[in-house]
């Protein structure tokens, strides 16, 4: 029996596509296995939305080659879109599966095997050994929806729901437009069946996901909806949106089901608007502002999660204090920043005054340290406040058995207990801050509460 291991990187959407890959060679017989562990075939879904993930997808395809010289690898994703004449001369890779394709890994594998014994290869250059015989280059510009889904998922209490593919925004740095293709949407019947089977799993959390979920062309805050009201879905969250989608009517809908998490990931990238607009944003930051201040009007303690990418091409000192000043501003609960890397193909690639990669690390670190501060000060008002979590495993500190969960602003509690809490939803006070020292620097703050 064939043992396969996956390596994840990028967004959620490639974590539930791998998710997808997994179950779909379990089913075929084959065995999943720990990516450090020897396997007969290794599976990198890959990203490339930085050149810093271009260079850990490298990275990571070198090392299944050197865990097993004899395994077959396998490249995935938007990293394989994008590149795929430089990794078809990597003799280090045998397959390249294009975002389309995913989900025909299980054919592609056992294609790959049948040719490769009749002598096929032989006659085929480097690229059409990886690309032909895997069929898996698709043009990504005119696919339509691929439709893919989960009958079980890895966690037990939480699933992404992939809703939505590509992305028509074309902002001038991101390549994904190139690499994912065109919007297209997930049929409802289709969303509904696979949150039934999650639920009957066992699953009760459930996080709506795609390239650009604010697209989704079947109504968005009325799928919200509907899924909130299916028996057995408790929790109900959203990946990434734009400001525009946060209308009335939107909140009206979503702030009616008590389900649904108050936790809004605003896509901004600038706080500047001169940025904005050479950024190709459809928004300034007063419309940003606007749409902040109707979220708190719903939800005042609502988690307002964002990215910003510091050091975009001519980024002013001035650009980037109004930026920084900007997030003081709406005072976010986290702050994921990103230092802009250049990406081929993209507008923003041949813009000229290109900003130095000192000065892009000095600024990365001015919104970090505001992302710190604004992020302790949210979480300290729930000092004291009794909030539901959703406990999800155990975790040994000191020596004392603590159960970790998320509150519906995904602040992430410890609570001691002895007793058996996964998957099970329960009222906690809010005692304190508690930061295991084995969590990551990085990693937003843990609280101390008591059930």
């Amino acid at each position: 029996m064939s043992k396969v291991a996956f390596h994840t990187l990028g967004c959620k959407v490639n974590t539930y596509e791998t998710e997808v890959m997994k179950k779909a060679l379990e089913a075929a017989g084959y065995t999943c296995v720990e990516f450090n562990d020897v396997a007969d075939v290794y599976v990198i879904n890959t990203c490339s939305v930085t050149d810093v993930a271009d260079s850990k997808s490298r990275q990571m395809i070198h090392r299944a080659k050197k865990l097993n010289p004899d395994a077959m690898v396998v490249a995935a994703g938007c990293y394989v879109q994008a590149s795929y004449e430089k990794l078809a001369e990597d003799e280090t890779i045998d397959i390249l599966v294009g975002n389309n394709c995913k989900r025909d890994i299980v054919d592609i594998l056992e294609r790959y095997e049948r040719l490769k014994k009749d002598g096929s290869f032989e006659k085929a250059t480097l690229l059409d050994r990886k690309t032909l015989f895997g069929s898996t280059l698709v043009d990504v510009k005119n696919a339509v929806y691929e439709e893919c889904s989960l009958e079980e998922y890895e966690s037990q209490t939480r699933a992404y729901i992939k809703i939505q593919d590509g992305c028509d925004a074309y902002c001038t740095y991101c390549i994904i437009p190139y690499t994912r293709g065109r919007n297209r949407s997930r049929e409802r019947e289709s969303i509904f069946n696979e949150v039934k089977t999650l639920v009957s799993k066992g699953c009760c959390e459930f996080v709506l996901t795609g390239i650009h979920v604010s697209f989704y062309e079947y109504g968005l805050a009325e799928l919200i909806r509907d899924i909130c009201n299916m028996e057995g879905a408790r929790r109900l969250r959203l990946s990434s949106l734009e400001p525009r989608v946060i209308t009335k009517e939107f909140m009206d809908i979503v702030s009616a089901c008590p389900e649904f998490c108050p936790h809004f990931h605003l896509s901004l990238q600038s706080g500047s608007d001169t940025v904005l607009k050479r950024m190709n944003r459809k928004y300034t930051s007063e419309e940003y502002m606007e749409r902040v201040n109707l979220i708190r009007s719903y939800y005042p303690d609502a988690a307002i999660t964002t990215d910003i990418i510091t050091g975009f091409p001519g980024e002013t000192e001035e650009e980037h204090l109004g930026s920084v000043d900007f997030a003081k501003k709406v005072s976010f609960s986290q702050i994921h920043v990103f230092a802009f890397s250049s990406r081929k193909g993209t507008f923003a690639s041949k813009m000229d005054d290109k900003i130095s990669k000192a000065v892009k690390s000095e600024r990365s670190a001015d919104l970090i340290e505001v992302s710190h501060q604004t992020g302790h000060e949210f979480r300290e008002r729930f000092i004291g406040r009794k909030v539901s979590v959703l406990f999800e495993e155990s975790k040994m500190i000191d020596g004392k058995e603590y159960w970790t969960g998320y509150t519906p602003e995904y602040i992430k509690v410890y609570a001691a207990s002895s007793l058996g809490l996964h998957g099970v939803i329960r009222e906690v006070t809010i005692e304190n801050f508690l930061t295991p020292a084995s969590a990551k620097t990085d990693e937003a703050e843990g609280m101390l509460g008591k059930i």
